[in-house]
């Protein structure tokens, strides 16, 4: 079977990482980007020097409709995919109080709203085809254990946990897995301007992650020999609670 993965968020960061180790893993990536098209096609450049191609797909997770007619036409063309790994999202940081309404309902609407929007399309396909697929979505530390000046990606991420664990046992006679990856502070574009010091006095391994320790757990978890493994979710922290 052509084991075509899509990996949401996969220009650049954590999702870049994951679709290069799945390439190297015999996997079919199917890239998604938003709006970066130039670090999407850099992406797919990288996939190329393993000597195999790769579909790039532009969506916006939060638009269902988009979704929707997009997923549904690369289906109908390609056929179902074996696996999504939902890793696209936002983040925007205030204190609660000086939240603006739209800094909360972009990221609800981004986050949480965009794994109903993916996988809508996606999940059907994948039953009628009898394909025993994998889902994995991306969530954070902050949807385990909060964070201040992210209650609205805590709350987020901690809707998909509770989604994906929902879906897992909906799924599990089809032996279709559906797991969560919850990474703590990784080394991408998204905590560049952390105060690391600071940050690190929480870490106990006392180091950011890096990218393609998350990718290494995604392409096991993508793998037949993770296919008992469902409705998990799995922490890459350095320690981090």
């Amino acid at each position: 079977m052509n084991k075509k993965v899509l990996i949401t968020g996969s220009n650049r960061g954590i999702g870049r990482e994951i679709a290069i180790t799945l390439t190297r893993e015999g996997f079919d990536v199917v890239l998604h980007y938003a709006k970066n098209f130039d670090a999407a096609k850099n992406t797919q450049a990288e996939i190329e020097k393993t000597g195999k191609s790769c579909d790039i797909l532009q969506f916006d997770i939060s638009n269902r409709e988009q979704c929707k007619e997009v997923l549904e036409k690369y289906i109908s063309e390609n056929g179902s995919f074996y696996g999504v790994i939902l890793n696209a999202g936002v983040n925007k940081d205030n204190v609660f109080p000086a939240m603006e309404d739209a800094e909360w309902d972009d990221v609800i609407n981004t986050n949480l709203n965009g794994f109903y929007n993916v996988l809508k399309p996606l999940v059907l396909p994948m039953i009628q085809a009898r394909i025993k697929g994998r889902i994995i979505t991306v969530t954070s530390v902050s949807g385990i254990t909060g964070n201040r000046g992210q209650t609205n990606y805590s709350a987020s991420k901690a809707g998909i946990i509770g989604a994906t664990k929902s879906l897992a046992l909906e799924l599990a006679k089809r032996e279709i897995t559906v797991n969560s990856i919850a990474p703590g502070v990784i080394e991408t574009d998204m905590t560049k301007d952390l105060p690391k010091e600071e940050v690190l006095k929480l870490i106990p391994m006392k180091r950011f992650g890096k990218a393609d320790e998350v990718a290494s757990l995604a392409a096991y978890l993508m793998s037949e020999k993770a296919s008992y493994i469902t409705g998990q979710v799995i922490s890459v922290n350095g320690g981090l609670c």
